[in-house]
């Protein structure tokens, strides 16, 4: 697979002093050696090929294979070995709910069961989040939260807006528990929370169940009425499994489906 290039496009600046274009040529490299090695054309404990036959494949130079494949380590993909070479890592090894991760190993998600992980992890953390939010969140945080839920009321169908602000709602009701670790976490699983959100919402016949839910939670955090907070969270969270079933279904091969 040879990336599409123009004369040298890995040197720093092209004849005309215009800028460089080698962060777009490594980009593509790394997004094209990632997506073999999440479609198992390498599999874990793998060599990839030498520098040189990388060269030669993706039509460019070393400093760009150098830098692809740091990027590539830097998220768990890959590992270098001193004068033996690059080894591809296990998928446990993988930093999944890295963005760009994500987005390398795309319709395979559904594949590596990351979703239905995700949900888990969400079920062990948000109903007690909500609880905490009810009690402790601020009069500003939950108008911030009301604005998320307005602003999936008024998405009206469109998926690509309800998701945002449905992923803006959950992050802030974390942030709003004023638990330090929740309050990380929704800045480490923004990702796979879009990913897993995306896929929900996607699979949906209609988003009026999760807007009317959402509404209700809001109005439980006004009331701090804490039962209440963490009843409606776990009423989504059922909702979202649902969902992320028919979304499972809808991507399994075709021998799995007529086996349902």
């Amino acid at each position: 697979m040879e990336i599409s290039v123009q004369g040298q496009q890995d040197q720093s600046t092209e004849p005309s002093g215009a800028p460089s274009r080698r962060p777009r040529v490594q980009k593509d490299v790394t997004r094209a050696i990632a997506a073999e090695i999440c479609g198992d054309d390498y599999p874990a404990g793998s060599f990839l090929p030498r520098e040189n036959d990388l060269c030669e494949r993706y039509g460019v130079s070393r400093t760009v294979i150098r830098e692809s494949l740091k990027i590539l380590e830097s998220k768990g993909l890959v590992r270098g070995r001193s004068r033996v070479g690059t080894v591809v890592c296990s998928k446990d090894e993988w930093n999944i709910l890295d963005q760009q991760v994500l987005e390398w190993i795309g319709d395979r998600i559904f594949q590596f069961d990351l979703l239905n992980c995700i949900l888990e992890a969400r079920r062990a953390i948000e109903p007690i989040a909500a609880e905490l939010a009810a009690a402790r969140a601020t009069v500003q945080e939950i108008a911030a939260i009301e604005r998320a839920w307005q602003q999936m009321r008024d998405a009206e169908g469109d998926i690509v807006k309800f998701t945002a602000a449905d992923v803006a709602f959950h992050e802030s009701l974390l942030k709003a528990s004023h638990n330090q670790v929740f309050q990380q976490l929704a800045s480490i699983i923004q990702a796979g929370l879009k990913f897993s959100l995306q896929a929900s919402n996607e699979a949906a016949d209609t988003c009026g169940d999760a807007v009317e839910i959402h509404r209700q939670l809001v109005e439980a955090l006004r009331m701090r009425d804490t039962a209440a907070a963490r009843a409606c969270s776990c009423q989504l969270l059922d909702l979202a499994a649902r969902d992320l079933a028919v979304a499972v279904r809808r991507h399994s091969p075709p021998a799995d489906r007529a086996n349902d």
